[in-house]
């Protein structure tokens, strides 16, 4: 495998772990992280969470891994999996390169 491919989905796998364990130490789920599937809805019929959880979510999010998301709905498609959050955190400049 391409050295740059490895690093890439190494990175993406921390980040995925990252945002799991973020997941339920924000919103209190007793799981195991590696339980979410990282495609799996994190609201309504998914894991369920609700406003409360999201917006700490959110804050956890800007604070431990700097994804800024906007105050408007532009938000929500980033918020929908562990896969998307993390796809937004990549996009960021730098995104690959942050610290784990």
């Amino acid at each position: 495998m391409d050295a740059a491919l490895k690093s890439h989905l190494d990175r993406r796998q921390s980040l995925i772990d990252q945002v799991r364990a973020l997941i339920v130490k924000q919103t209190g789920r007793r799981l195991d992280p590696g339980d979410i599937d990282p495609d799996a809805p994190l609201f309504v019929s998914g894991l369920g969470l609700d406003s409360v959880d999201t917006v700490e979510l959110i804050i956890a999010l800007e604070s431990e891994l700097g994804l800024a998301l906007p105050s408007d709905t532009k938000a929500i498609p980033a918020l929908r999996t562990v896969n998307t959050i993390v796809d937004a955190v990549l996009a960021l400049p730098g995104g690959t390169n942050r610290a784990a």
